[in-house]
């Protein structure tokens, strides 16, 4: 005898989301988990958690559908879950039709995890290992934008051991950049150990504090400008959304004006000119072109102020997809909704995957 439970599900997209991971942003990634599982239609897609703790292992599915099936909406809420073993199982049953990883820096949007997928054969949502490792990597982003003429603010790339041997010679070249300037991990997002220096004497805390996160650091000149954020999609042929506009409430956009004391404002769309948001979307669109993304990303700009001039400052190739991300906000000022931004990114998806 057929089982009709088992042949409604045969009808659905099974889809593995996976999330978590062993980087900063562990808790951004299991919130916005929470959410795009909420957003899928259930009677088209099959979803089927996959977590994986903050050491890298993979939770069972019990402890998988518990961490994503737990309420808040805020990353000092999210609970701790531990995981088992190396890799989850079903993975490798051949049962998943797509993999939707919704993990941020290391471990999850560095390409490693995207390598896996290929090894694997099956088709994920984003961009591929080599534009998901070029664009984690913040100093080698700005290298191919600057090679390909593409305005990116000036830095210094600092590693660990070039500090540790000659502090005085690369304290020397991050000062030469002016100030303010900006001190960041150079693979690592949602502004985790970034640090704004003002002050030359406050230069070598803020390295050590980025150099805590990764052992390479990246050192940008600050510019006294507006925030703007641009949601890309596609595969060949990317389109952009509407821009919008981040208003800080600390100094800076940093993690906890982001994710916890609701201080930013966001605005969507943001208040530009018809000619200045038409360049906006231009340069978003080369920077995504040019580092290879695919499916999707965020690309973040400065709008220098008073001339208007318009820097990139880095491309997100797994934007935040919590209640109050941008990116699914532009895409529904634009004309798709929630829902509809994750038929379209299974669906290029799968354009991707039968393309190679």
């Amino acid at each position: 005898m057929s089982n009709p439970e088992r042949e409604e599900d045969s009808r659905r997209t099974r889809l593995a989301l996976v999330f978590g991971g062993r980087s900063g942003e562990h808790d951004v990634s299991v919130v916005s988990a929470r959410s795009v599982a909420a957003a899928f239609d259930a009677e088209r897609y099959e979803i089927v958690p996959m977590a994986i703790d903050r050491k890298g292992l993979w939770a069972d599915p019990d402890a998988a559908r518990k961490a994503l099936a737990d309420s808040g909406d805020r990353t000092d809420r999210v609970v701790g879950f531990t995981g088992s073993c190396a890799l989850d199982p079903r993975l490798l049953d051949g049962d998943i039709d797509v993999v939707f990883p919704v993990l941020h820096g290391p471990y999850g949007e560095d390409g490693t995890i995207q390598g896996l997928f290929e090894i694997l054969g099956v088709p994920y949502v984003g961009s591929d290992h080599a534009a998901s490792a070029i664009c984690m990597d913040k100093s080698t982003t700005k290298r191919l934008l600057s090679q390909e003429g593409l305005p990116t603010p000036d830095w210094v790339t600092i590693d660990g051991s070039a500090w540790t041997r000659d502090p005085g010679g690369r304290r020397a070249e991050c000062l030469a950049l002016g100030l303010p300037i900006f001190v960041k991990p150079a693979r690592l997002g949602s502004s985790v150990g970034i640090s704004k220096v003002n002050e030359p004497e406050h230069l070598d805390a803020a390295v050590e504090r980025a150099l805590s996160h990764d052992r390479k650091v990246v050192v940008e000149r600050g510019i006294d400008a507006r925030e703007i954020e641009v949601a890309v999609l596609g595969n060949t042929e990317p389109r952009a959304a509407v821009p919008g506009e981040v208003i800080p409430g600390h100094e800076f956009y940093d993690y906890e004006d982001k994710y916890l004391d609701d201080s930013c404002r966001l605005l969507a769309p943001a208040p530009l000119d018809h000619h200045i948001s038409r360049n906006v979307a231009k340069l978003a669109l080369s920077a995504y072109r040019t580092l290879g993304c695919e499916g999707m990303a965020r690309v973040d700009l400065f709008l220098e102020r008073p001339t208007d001039t318009l820097w990139i400052s880095e491309i997100n190739t797994i934007p935040g997809f919590t209640a109050i991300s941008m990116f699914p906000r532009l895409w529904g000022l634009t004309g798709l909704s929630y829902p509809e931004l994750l038929d379209e990114l299974v669906r290029l998806a799968f354009e991707r995957h039968s393309r190679q």
